[in-house]
């Protein structure tokens, strides 16, 4: 019995020398200020909610925003992926014959390659989109104008040095680059003008083609005079 006691009078002096301390806390500066900062976050999170529920249009609108701009921010490529394919390219390129790769794709890899193995290209993350683009001279270059703060590159010049756009997981230039990487336009100056252009056929001469692929399966039919001289 003497133990009950002595253990509900050790609680009861632990939870009041709590309580007063929490009491100090609360009315101490550090403590007052916490508790001003949670009732403007509490006030902030009520107006934003009663926003939505006054203006949901809007809300949605706003909401749509951000989660547009979270999903570009996470999806940015970076340098590493822009080199990756890069070399995947410049791969799918090299299996190609030199007669049929697309001018304007080679040209536009062989460059970037160039660019790359001398250590000139950079990368900046501008939040939204990534951009690509070409230095004088390679960082670990020894040289006073590769180290010279003063001579680095200016703003103003950037956009004549831009080389690649990252955007939601892609590189748009280098993407638009390689449309048609495998058809060489040079192949066909040559021809005449009417021939140098396709067009998809229409419905008709479709069928017509089907047609005269389904007859070249069936069996030569003789006539009959053919027949009587053999």
């Amino acid at each position: 019995m003497a133990t009950y006691f002595v253990t509900r009078r050790l609680f009861s002096a632990a939870a009041t020398g709590q309580t007063t301390r929490w009491e100090r806390f609360r009315n101490s500066k550090a403590g007052v200020w916490w508790s001003g900062l949670f009732s403007d976050y509490k006030e902030a999170v009520r107006e934003v909610g009663v926003g939505i529920w006054q203006r949901p249009v809007k809300s949605s609108f706003y909401i749509g925003l951000l989660g547009g701009a979270w999903a570009c921010i996470y999806t940015q490529p970076d340098k590493t992926s822009f080199e990756t394919h890069l070399l995947d390219v410049s791969n799918k390129l090299g299996l190609l014959s030199p007669w049929i790769r697309s001018e304007t794709s080679d040209q536009h890899v062989l460059n970037l390659v160039k660019l790359r193995n001398e250590g000139r290209l950079r990368h900046i993350n501008l939040g939204l989109v990534a951009l690509t683009f070409c230095a004088d001279y390679d960082p670990e270059a020894d040289l006073y104008e590769a180290q010279c703060s003063y001579l680095s590159i200016p703003w103003r010049s950037l956009p004549q040095r831009v080389l690649d756009v990252g955007f939601v997981g892609r590189w748009w230039i280098l993407d638009s680059k390689m449309k048609d990487y495998d058809v060489n336009n040079a192949e066909f100056k040559n021809l005449p003008v009417h021939m140098q252009t396709t067009q998809p056929p229409n419905v008709r001469e479709v069928e017509t083609i089907e047609k005269l692929h389904k007859d070249s399966w069936l069996p030569v039919q003789m006539e009959n005079d053919q027949e009587n001289n053999i």
